[in-house]
């Protein structure tokens, strides 16, 4: 069986929702190389390209893990509740930022008028609510996992999952409240190649991105390592620790102002 096959059978609408997302990264890319316009100084088009990726990820990756939920349970009021909520945040979101893309205007930290500001806080709602969905899952997988779940790698994909809301959900909320991602001197010149980062002062999307991707670093390190039984559980839960700390590490990098690599 193929993985689109597999991820399909787990959570047929969150494997379509992330599909739709990746179809349309399709015109963004166009859009990026056909519309001159600018918001910040970046394409109008490359930040819904960035998000339509991260939601893609988020989207297939939940549907994978609900494989792990027991199948008498798949299908119950929380796990459609989570579901439902994932579907209605990120459409919110990414609806408004391509519309604000349409515009070439900021979706982000922009407070310019009444409605601008309203939307952002309703964008802070709705990511809220986004990375808030990782916690009914972990329940569910912790509560009914499926028999055949290797203890560790549970454990692996547990800690992810609430990484992913603490650390994820946290410094995205503290970034937001700054209404800025650059500490100390505005970001000027090029970025890190793909990311964007600034290269010369401090930026609080990489922690930020090391907290959302908890959720599939942890556990695809623990499946390469093939971690299992009592010393692989340990081992997961010391390289849970690390990974935390490391995260804390590049926040505190950004906050002095210093960038993640020197351009």
């Amino acid at each position: 069986m193929s993985i689109l096959a597999e991820v399909w059978r787990r959570q047929p609408v969150l494997a379509a929702l992330g599909l739709v997302y990746l179809a349309l990264m399709v015109p963004a890319l166009v859009g990026i190389g056909l519309d001159p316009r600018t918001v910040d100084g970046v394409g109008t088009w490359v930040k819904p390209a960035k998000f339509l990726a991260s939601l893609a990820v988020f989207c297939l990756t939940m549907a994978w893990f609900f494989g792990y939920v027991a199948e008498s349970v798949r299908k119950g009021g929380l796990a459609r509740a989570t579901v439902g909520l994932i579907i209605a945040a990120s459409v919110f979101e990414m609806a408004y930022i391509a519309w604000q893309a349409h515009l070439a205007q900021a979706s982000h930290f922009n407070i310019s008028d009444t409605f601008h500001a309203v939307m952002y806080t309703l964008m802070g709602v709705g990511a809220v609510t986004l990375v808030s969905t990782t916690l009914p899952l972990a329940w569910l997988i912790a509560r009914h996992p499926m028999p055949d779940l290797e203890p560790a790698f549970r454990d692996a994909v547990l800690l992810g999952l609430i990484l992913t809301f603490g650390l994820g959900g946290g410094l995205g909320g503290y970034m937001s409240a700054q209404l800025t991602h650059n500490v100390g001197a505005p970001g000027t010149g090029p970025g890190l190649p793909l990311f964007g980062w600034s290269m010369t002062s401090g930026d609080m999307r990489p922690p930020h991105f090391l907290g959302i991707h908890a959720q599939q670093i942890l556990p695809v390190a623990a499946a390469v390592l093939r971690m299992r039984g009592r010393w692989g559980r340990m081992l997961v839960w010391v390289g849970a620790l690390t990974y935390a700390a490391l995260t804390l590490v590049v926040f505190a990098q950004a906050l002095r102002g210093e960038p993640l690599l020197q351009g």
